[in-house]
């Protein structure tokens, strides 16, 4: 049975709170919406040769090879490609090279003000719940969605998770994935797919967390910045984003409403379709 090879990373921090109970999100050093994302990589071995093929001749290219992130001392590129440590010429190149491969990205964001306003009217209602400062419960949360719905029947599945925090939760990810398809089965009668194997692992030991993090990186300078050429250009690779919190104009004495959206290859995300053309502008 052939495998379906996935690699999950995240952008953004799951930061709601500071010492005291203040709130942060939106502050400086604090993200104002968490994303994650699930890469497709139909030839994982491929990708990983073109990857460090691609490494080595930039490090040895001299208009580069001076760079402070290109030095292996600094635990950088040299070692590894990090869209948000790499220079500008490096993302060009990788981004390049990505785009000549069969990529499906997936992706759910939440906007962390929103969330704020949850866990603050969950605290009213409950005045014990305390919102972890880890955010797995958050994280798992997205996975959730992230691989809930249909996908491909019958294969097995080989997924990789990048490690959050000082541990690999490779257990409690597949109790979810688990749960996910004893969903299916139970609501359909038939199981969704074959054996899913769950790995734990690091974007420094693996190419397909590397192109993870990078088509992240371009949908999170859309979020953050309200930059869209980057998504614009890697939007081939994109099969859907599932905007949870997307911003709907409604006449309302009580201002906007928000709701899920999802963008996909028919319905493409940029900042015109996010803001309701005809409507009126949603805020990024």
């Amino acid at each position: 049975m052939s495998a379906t090879h996935l690699f999950v990373d995240e952008a953004g921090d799951t930061t709601l709170f500071g010492k005291h109970g203040k709130a942060l999100v939106g502050t400086e050093g604090t993200s104002r919406f968490f994303l994650v994302g699930r890469l497709e990589v139909t030839g994982p071995q491929a990708l990983e040769s073109d990857l460090n093929a691609l490494r080595a001749e930039l490090l040895a290219d001299p208009l580069l090879n001076s760079v402070p992130s290109m030095q292996p001392e600094a635990g950088k590129t040299a070692l590894f490609f990090h869209a948000k440590d790499d220079v500008a010429e490096v993302r060009h190149a990788v981004f390049k090279l990505l785009r000549a491969h069969d990529l499906r990205f997936s992706a759910v964001v939440r906007d962390k003000r929103l969330l704020l306003e949850e866990v603050r009217q969950h605290q009213v209602k409950v005045p014990a719940y305390r919102y972890k400062a880890d955010g797995h419960e958050l994280y798992d949360q997205l996975i959730a969605r992230l691989f809930g719905g249909f996908g491909p029947q019958g294969s097995n599945r080989e997924v990789t998770f990048a490690v959050r925090g000082s541990k690999p939760r490779t257990a409690a990810l597949k109790s979810v994935l688990d749960e996910i398809d004893h969903g299916f089965a139970s609501d359909f009668g038939i199981a969704p797919r074959g054996q899913t194997t769950v790995h734990s692992s690091y974007p420094s030991k693996s190419a397909g967390l590397q192109a993870c993090d990078y088509l992240l990186w371009a949908l999170q300078r859309f979020y953050e910045r309200g930059e869209e050429r980057y998504l614009k250009a890697m939007w081939p690779c994109f099969h859907q984003v599932q905007d949870l919190d997307a911003p709907v104009f409604t006449p309302s004495k009580n201002g906007p409403t928000y709701q899920p959206e999802a963008f996909n290859e028919k319905h493409p995300l940029t900042l015109a379709s996010r803001a309701g053309v005809g409507k009126r502008d949603r805020e990024i």
